[in-house]
């Protein structure tokens, strides 16, 4: 029986070339969505999926992230003088229970299969998620849960795919299936940015994958792919020799806010599926339109 997903390595340490200047001064991964920060729904995500511990790999510069998840006395204490206990209990949301996470500092950008593999002490052995925080996805039941799921029903490795634009599978990394039928399907390979009319499949490698822990074992010794980095997508091609890998095509829309236009999207859907302010952003959108 497969030990169960307690624990989800979100790699955070990226600059954010895509979305500067925006964020030269500020993480990425904390440029806000509507009205929080993008961690903020991944971490959120997360929960909703059993995470219990989320090991955060962060760089230089990337203190805010780890204050954004810490008390903020003062600014608590205002609220609370102030008898806003709304605003209050948002701002506290987010907050974890001791212990909940850890912060590891990558030390050299080395690419995504390193920054994972500088999670290895934390994980141990046992299965575990990866989020990849740019990614951030809108479903009715949260991405990461329906990973956990699959990862219920199927074990080893799992990879969140979804249809890639027509046209444009030469852009992703796409995912070659065993045979497709339904969206749970045995994986037999990965392909990075195939030249069109080459494809495996229509089907691209998203932002929430579930691995083995001797996945590390792999990323240890692994010599540097693509762009001189240690690639996760490498390591994963190795692993998938001696383990099974399942793509599930995740219900849900992704919105890649690692990208200017992306973020704008993100910012647009997630006002709208808001209650309590979707009639309101309707109604600026349409004036602006």
């Amino acid at each position: 029986m497969s030990k169960r997903v307690r624990k989800a390595v979100l790699p955070v340490a990226g600059l954010g070339t895509r979305v500067l200047p925006g964020a030269k001064t500020t993480p990425k991964n904390m440029l806000n969505v509507f009205d929080r920060p993008i961690l903020s729904y991944i971490v959120e995500e997360a929960r909703a999926a059993g995470i219990e511990h989320f090991v955060f790999i962060v760089g230089r510069g990337q203190g805010a992230i780890e204050d954004y998840f810490d008390l903020s006395p003062e600014i608590e204490g205002i609220l609370e003088a102030k008898g806003k206990g709304d605003i209050l209990a948002e701002v506290r949301r987010d907050l974890p229970q001791p212990g909940e996470m850890s912060f590891i500092r990558q030390m050299s950008p080395l690419g995504l299969g390193h920054a994972v593999w500088c999670a290895r002490d934390v994980i141990g052995d046992e299965p575990f998620a990866v989020i990849l925080p740019d990614m951030l996805m809108a479903a009715e039941r949260p991405a990461l849960a329906q990973c956990v799921d699959a990862h219920g029903k199927v074990g080893g490795n799992i990879i969140a795919v979804e249809p890639a634009p027509a046209g444009e599978t030469n852009k992703y990394g796409i995912v070659a299936l065993a045979s497709q039928d339904g969206r749970l399907n045995r994986m037999t390979g990965m392909v990075e940015k195939p030249p069109l009319g080459t494809e495996p499949s229509n089907l691209f490698i998203s932002g929430r994958y579930i691995l083995q822990p001797e996945i590390f074992g792999i990323l240890e010794t692994q010599e540097r792919g693509a762009g001189g980095e240690i690639q996760l997508t490498d390591g994963m091609a190795q692993l998938m020799m001696r383990q099974d890998f399942h793509a599930l095509e995740y219900e849900g829309t992704t919105y890649d806010c690692g990208d200017k236009i992306g973020l704008l999207r993100a910012n647009v859907a997630f006002a709208l599926r808001r209650p309590d302010f979707a009639d309101a952003a309707r109604a600026a959108i349409r004036a602006l339109l």
